[in-house]
């Protein structure tokens, strides 16, 4: 079986949105979750635009700055961009590459800080 579909799969059952981006910034993917999460904007219908027409002057600023950052070096690949106090999550800004380190786009990923409250191995759902 082709390693792509379980990559997939580990992205669309991810709980975290992810909004996947070309070095143009059009919006190439988004998972289940962020079309949840971004359903106000226009959720699955966002696919295939601009993710700079999502965003306001200063912060398509700071993309493209984090997106030269990933371009300057294989090893610039993280940035820490934003902590939401609201949803209590920290969101990063990761760089995809080639296996030969090329830059080829980015993706926001979000961590949430709490607790889990599902229990353990809970079958019963």
């Amino acid at each position: 079986m082709e390693l792509s579909l379980f990559f997939k799969s580990i992205i669309e059952q991810d709980r975290c949105a992810v909004v996947i981006c070309n070095l143009e910034h059009k919006i190439i993917y988004m998972n289940p979750a962020a079309v949840t999460s971004y359903a106000k904007r226009g959720g699955a219908a966002l696919v295939g635009k601009s993710l700079l027409d999502c965003h306001n002057a200063e912060s398509c600023e700071k993309i493209h700055k984090v997106v030269d950052w990933f371009a300057e070096s294989k090893d610039h690949n993280v940035i820490y961009t934003f902590h939401n106090e609201k949803q209590n999550k920290d969101v990063y800004m990761v760089a995809l590459r080639k296996e030969d380190g090329e830059l080829i786009g980015y993706y926001e990923k979000h961590e949430y800080r709490n607790r889990e409250t599902e229990k353990f191995y809970n079958f019963e759902k």
